[in-house]
């Protein structure tokens, strides 16, 4: 065990303190509008590649952009994260950072400033994260696979209305105007979360003591990072993180594609295969948590993944077959519950008051995935055809299953972790 892991156990709660789950359910409502947003984008990708006459290539460079400056700045985010005791307000500023963009996208004409807006979509996006997990984490400690998992299954929400609202509104204005009205949802979320959160906070037993941390030098800082780097676990995480979101990443940027063009679905059924894929994720996603709790987290995960990889290799020959589209709701199933149960167990392994940085480090590692699964994906499927991204898929969750078959199981408990990791 390393030294930083035994470190003092700063962020746990005091003593006799019970966190509001009030709390638990606004971070998630919050989570559900970051995620609306880019859900949102996936279904206008291939109207706005349409309009501006773009490639699969060039569609796919969008999200890579997008994801590349969101690894960049994840790290960074995450130990700035750990430095700051006002969560509501660096919440607030995320979710905000993350529609600003999307509002510009829909002002513009030009491939150049889609990407300008999607670099600063990824860098907003950062902050969320590394805020929100490791505050629920230290404030539900024997709960964490549970309120990690609701919190994910808010981004399900997100993922999953955001295509099934978009796709009627489609029939009504442009992409352009939905786009620009998407703003508004997100920036009165982050009032209430500025607001209601702090004040919450400011108000719990304990609270000073708990959530504002105390001055480190940087130096020590820096210090602690190339330590919590040598913890094996979290580098075995983090790359299966990005294996499994470059299947998601890919899996998202190509499939309204291949529904819309390949099987000539409407706008709408779209919409709606992609909400009944979101929302057999939102249905998983506190069912894996709760389960991670009480028989491990490799199990679940390495169980998701492998069905996933059947499944994406049964979409592959399913073809254009009304098998498909079942098939893609039983893929959401499995794919997206792991998401939060893989964040669990990462905190797990990693001290409180290093919860953002490992979080930072977790997604930065991942936004690595994210950028390339659908520059590769655009390349395979320009040069080899649409359907055949999907074998790749099959491949990369396969990879990222190999990566949780290799991490480390502690040979004892952690001082800091309430759930067992195995």
């Amino acid at each position: 065990m390393s030294t930083i892991a035994i470190d003092s156990p700063s962020g746990a709660l005091p003593s006799g303190t019970k966190s509001s789950f009030l709390e638990v359910w606004l971070v998630t409502i919050g989570h559900a509008l970051t995620h609306w947003y880019p859900a949102t984008f996936y279904l206008l990708l291939p109207l706005i590649g349409a309009e501006l006459g773009l490639s699969y290539l060039q569609i796919g460079s969008i999200l890579t952009v997008q994801a590349s400056a969101g690894a960049l700045c994840n790290i960074p985010g995450g130990m700035l994260v750990d430095s700051v005791s006002r969560k509501g307000l660096l919440m607030a500023i995320s979710l905000f950072w993350v529609g600003a963009p999307y509002f510009l996208m829909g002002l513009s004409h030009q491939y150049w400033m889609l990407l300008g807006c999607a670099a600063l979509v990824g860098i907003g996006n950062n902050l969320w994260h590394p805020t929100a997990i490791p505050l629920l984490a230290k404030r539900f400690p024997e709960n964490r696979g549970l309120v990690v998992s609701i919190h994910g299954m808010g981004g399900n929400v997100g993922d999953a209305v955001a295509p099934l609202v978009v796709g009627w509104m489609l029939y009504a204005i442009s992409w352009r105007n939905v786009m620009v009205l998407n703003v508004l949802p997100g920036v009165l979320m982050s009032c209430i979360i500025l607001f209601s959160l702090g004040r919450m906070q400011s108000q719990a037993p304990g609270a000073v003591a708990a959530d504002r941390p105390a001055p480190v030098p940087l130096a020590k800082r820096l210090a602690d990072f190339r330590q919590l780097l040598s913890n094996r676990a979290l580098v075995m995480l983090s790359v299966s993180g990005a294996f499994r979101s470059m299947t998601q990443s890919t899996l998202l940027a190509f499939l309204p594609a291949y529904l819309l063009r390949e099987m000539d679905f409407s706008k709408g059924t779209v919409g709606n295969v992609l909400f009944a894929m979101q929302v057999a994720g939102f249905a998983a996603a506190p069912i894996a948590g709760h389960l991670s709790d009480k028989v491990g987290r490799r199990r679940i995960i390495m169980s998701s993944m492998a069905t996933s990889g059947v499944v994406l290799l049964s979409m592959a020959f399913a073809g254009r077959s009304p098998a498909f589209v079942f098939l893609v709701g039983f893929l959401g199933f499995f794919l997206f519950a792991i998401r939060s149960v893989m964040q669990a167990w990462l905190l797990d392994m990693t001290p409180p008051n290093m919860g953002g940085t490992s979080i930072g480090v977790l997604f930065g590692t991942q936004a690595v995935g994210v950028a390339l699964g659908p520059f590769i994906g655009g390349l395979i499927a320009d040069h080899f055809g649409l359907i055949n991204t999907f074998y790749f898929l099959a491949l990369t969750i396969v990879a990222a299953n190999m990566f949780i078959l290799l991490t480390p199981v502690p040979v004892e408990q952690p001082r800091w972790a309430a759930s067992a990791a195995e």
